[in-house]
């Protein structure tokens, strides 16, 4: 006794005991017998799968309109994909662990599938719940058979059934958003392909039907394209407001199509004037867009480099030296070969000249108010020009020449 006492010092005081709680061990008990009474149930709605899946098809179709389109296109396939799915839900309550990973992949896979034809993502999630819905359901039926009593202890166990079916209505959602956005994806790259081979002229006439409907557009519509470059957010609504352009973006140039109906292109706004812009004439079919595509490129080519906006049915003469540069280039030395041995400057006020009487529809008069010098000094210049060239500006022949050489000279770099 005395030993005891010394052995219990006050430097070293016994621990107080304390108690455990009485509610973990029920809880514990509690637990167990809901799980036991969950996994009675969940024994009877897996060995009925198949009654329970007709009821979920006659539920869907009953409260999902959305849906019902599907189950008349495909009822096995249908029926098929609720059985696979079911299974998998009610072997989870039997078997979490084991069973998980099995769930997922078969969640995953309705959700891509639904994505893939186009059956609405509330549809199919409303579609997942009332499959919920249906197995609470059932396992309440069949305890309440088999033992009312047990009904209070299943109550336990609801929160883990619905948590189930969120994390599964996510992996639906998660997986039908991502295969979305690859089908849209896909289709967006399907329209680049199908305008790019119109731009190019490379479409096929088997693939104009499917080129309109993509586009929304008539097959034997009349377009117009645009070629436009010079900077960064080159094209948009701001060009043509009110019209419903496509647009397809290049590495230095943007393209875009424009429906024209019983029109003619709209003008375009101030903002076209900072870029470089080439108008195409109008065009009949879509098969013909590679043509007016090659025709904006002419326009743009004709642009000066500060900007503007060239429409080729107005500067067809240009275009038709710019479409053939040799050409051009061997009339100008031609016709204005002669004025080369001339000074510099002097050749320039000839070709100043007859390049204002020319603007000036052939009056001396306004060409003289535009170079601020007398008519009579115009038409000695021009004289000197016909000697020189050996070409009569009153010949109309010799006159397209001279037009066609001088515009050569103005958008042939070095002719």
């Amino acid at each position: 006794m005395h030993r005891a006492v010394r052995h219990r010092t006050p430097n070293r005081p016994v621990p107080a005991v304390v108690p455990q709680p009485r509610t973990r061990p029920v809880r514990s008990l509690i637990d167990a017998d809901a799980i036991a009474v969950l996994h009675r149930a969940a024994r009877v709605l897996l060995a009925d799968l198949a009654e329970l899946t007709d009821r979920l098809m006659a539920v869907v179709q009953e409260q999902e309109p959305a849906y019902r389109a599907a189950v008349v296109s495909d009822p096995v396939g249908i029926w098929q994909e609720m059985h696979r799915s079911l299974r998998h839900s009610v072997s989870s309550l039997l078997d979490p662990r084991g069973s998980r990973d099995a769930a997922r992949r078969c969640s995953w896979k309705i959700g891509a599938t639904r994505a893939e034809q186009g059956v609405p993502l509330d549809a199919l999630l409303h579609a997942f719940r009332l499959g919920g819905s249906l197995v609470w359901q059932r396992l309440v039926e069949e305890t309440s058979r088999t033992a009312p009593e047990d009904i209070r202890l299943l109550v336990h166990v609801a929160s883990d059934i619905w948590n189930f079916v969120d994390e599964h209505c996510t992996l639906v959602a998660d997986a039908y958003r991502q295969v979305e956005r690859q089908l849209a994806w896909q289709r967006e790259n399907r329209v680049r392909v199908l305008v790019a081979a119109l731009l190019d002229g490379s479409s096929r006439i088997a693939d104009l039907p499917e080129t309109a409907e993509a586009l929304d557009l008539p097959e034997q519509g009349r377009y117009a394209v645009l070629a436009v470059a010079g900077g960064s957010g080159t094209r948009g609504p701001g060009l043509l407001p009110g019209v419903r352009v496509h647009w397809h973006t290049g590495a230095e140039v943007d393209y875009g199509i424009v429906p024209l109906g019983d029109g003619d292109l709209p003008e375009l706004t101030e903002a076209a004037a900072r870029l470089r812009i080439g108008a195409s004439g109008a065009v009949t079919g879509l098969a013909a867009v590679g043509d007016a595509r090659a025709q904006a490129d002419l326009a743009m080519g004709l642009c000066p480099a500060e900007g503007g906006v060239v429409r080729l049915a107005d500067q067809l003469p240009a275009a038709l030296v710019v479409s053939s540069p040799d050409l051009g280039a061997v009339l100008a030395e031609r016709v204005l070969g002669p004025l080369t041995g001339l000074d510099p400057a002097d050749s320039e006020v000839l070709l100043d000249t007859v390049g204002a009487w020319l603007t000036c529809d052939g009056s001396a008069q306004r060409a003289g108010e535009r170079l601020y010098c007398h008519r009579n000094t115009v038409l000695n210049r021009l004289r000197r020009f016909e000697q020189l060239t050996g070409r009569s500006l009153a010949r109309p022949s010799d006159l397209v020449e001279v037009s066609l050489a001088l515009t050569a000279r103005k958008v042939l770099p070095g002719a």
